[in-house]
């Protein structure tokens, strides 16, 4: 898998596409990340990625030529992307749409900057519209790291367990109740008088199953009712009905 990232700035990336998840992806050979300072394809003397906004307001925007330069000039070394364009008014990313990403071969991500982008820029190529939340950051470096992370982390071999990807909140179990992740303990068994689930320490392995699904079931419930709400995909629709009630 190759992921490409256009920013203004690789050097604040860096560090952390070399480190944990990314970086072991990348040393097996399993991924690799490409930062793309789009700064390098602008034609005047000054480099100038951004202009004033016609209508007036606050703030700069970002020129189309440097970026679409970028695009163009990457996908003709490399083949067609899969392009993202991380702004507030695309669709919330989700596992689900990680997974969607995990099976394609390359991936662009494009992390704009200031007031944001000349719109020709969206309407010259085709792009999913993305979003990792309702508020505002200073540009999409931080959602593009944290696109290509939760891709990457999907490629086999890149986690230490084989089941580590798929026993996670937000992944598709057979229960649909059950979105949001058990509650985990480790040693010490007691720390600062408060204990460990004595169901975790009896060695059965059915009734440790059914304590972690409750407990699933609870938090999602508690903590996140709003995707109890959530259309389900037709094979979570049937385990629903095959479920017993509680």
């Amino acid at each position: 898998m190759l992921i490409a990232i256009l920013t203004l700035f690789p050097e604040a990336l860096e560090p952390y596409v070399g480190t944990s998840i990314l970086g072991i992806a990348q040393e097996k050979g399993l991924a690799t990340i490409r930062l793309i300072d789009f700064r390098d394809f602008t034609r005047d003397r000054h480099r100038t990625v951004d202009d004033r906004p016609f209508g007036g307001g606050p703030g700069m925007v970002l020129k189309p030529e440097p970026i679409l330069d970028c695009v163009e000039w990457l996908e003709r070394r490399e083949g067609p992307f899969r392009r993202i364009l991380l702004t507030p008014g695309g669709r919330t990313f989700t596992q689900g749409q990680a997974r969607e990403y995990f099976r394609e071969e390359r991936l662009l991500i494009l992390a704009s900057r200031y007031e944001g982008f000349d719109e020709r820029i969206r309407e010259e190529l085709e792009w999913d519209l993305v979003s990792i939340g309702d508020f505002v950051l200073a540009g999409g470096e931080l959602p593009a790291l944290c696109i290509a992370e939760a891709v990457v982390r999907l490629v086999p071999g890149v986690l230490g367990h084989e089941q580590s990807a798929e026993q996670e909140s937000f992944e598709q179990r057979s229960d649909p109740d059950a979105v949001l992740d058990h509650p985990h303990y480790t040693r010490p068994r007691v720390w600062r008088g408060r204990e460990v689930p004595d169901v975790l320490l009896g060695g059965n392995h059915a009734a440790i199953a059914a304590w972690r699904l409750a407990q699933s079931r609870a938090r999602t419930r508690a903590a996140r009712p709003d995707l109890l709400q959530r259309p389900l995909p037709t094979d979570l629709q049937a385990a629903k009905r095959r479920s017993p009630s509680d």
